[in-house]
């Protein structure tokens, strides 16, 4: 788990296809790993990826299919900057909000504008992702936990104030960039208990209008 509180911006060194699937270098920069063993979990752009090797200056780690079809990381070559956060102990600041690091989606960034010392991003979700998304409720972009500031059907705002700006890859983005998505893991889990028994059926496509109605809610 984490928090969404960005530690240090890394550089990809390395992108290697592996039997299938990818694996990455990842130089961690500022951030120490002098309390990371192997095994361990590091949140890179948003995905939680183990350390399965440890050279020294940064990790390697493992990418699956899955992973590639669902985030970003495919998407990373050597230079590439990219997020990180080490996992979040006992006695961790929650600073941000709960993030489990699995990528619900990859949005888009559709507009940026100056807004006095910060800047206001406007992004896409997709479509499935829109009814997670709430005003002044929290997502994470890239790893970054975020409040949302505005929603309007898939499309979302996010003022950026200076320091995010200086500490994250938001200072990077421009129209067009695809950045992973992860929803407020109580979102998610909320909408699956509300199905209550028809969740064991295989045909349960999600919360429903109906769902809702049968259950007193409308």
């Amino acid at each position: 788990m984490f928090t969404g509180i960005i530690q240090a911006v890394g550089e990809v060194i390395a992108a290697q296809p592996s039997g299938g699937d990818l694996r990455l270098r990842i130089h961690t920069g500022k951030l120490p790993l002098d309390d990371v063993a192997l095994g361990d979990s590091i949140a890179t752009n948003g995905c939680c990826l183990t350390v399965v090797e440890l050279p020294g200056d940064g990790f390697w780690a493992d990418v699956s299919v899955e992973s590639l079809n669902f985030t970003t990381l495919g998407q990373l070559k050597p230079g590439s900057a990219v997020n990180l956060e080490k996992a979040l102990t006992a006695t961790t600041r929650l600073g941000g909000h709960i993030v489990s690091g699995h990528v619900d989606g990859v949005g888009e960034v559709v507009s940026l504008e100056r807004d006095a010392r910060s800047v206001r991003f406007r992004l896409r979700a997709p479509d499935g992702l829109a009814k997670y998304i709430a005003h002044k409720g929290s997502i994470c972009v890239d790893g970054t936990s975020l409040t949302v500031n505005a929603v309007e059907g898939a499309e979302f705002e996010l003022n950026i104030i200076p320091q995010t700006m200086v500490e994250t890859l938001f200072s990077e983005y421009r129209v067009g960039t695809r950045v992973n998505l992860e929803v407020d893991l109580i979102a998610r889990y909320l909408e699956r208990l509300m199905l209550g028994e028809a969740a064991a059926e295989p045909t349960a496509a999600g919360l429903t209008r109906a769902a809702l109605g049968e259950h007193g809610y409308l």
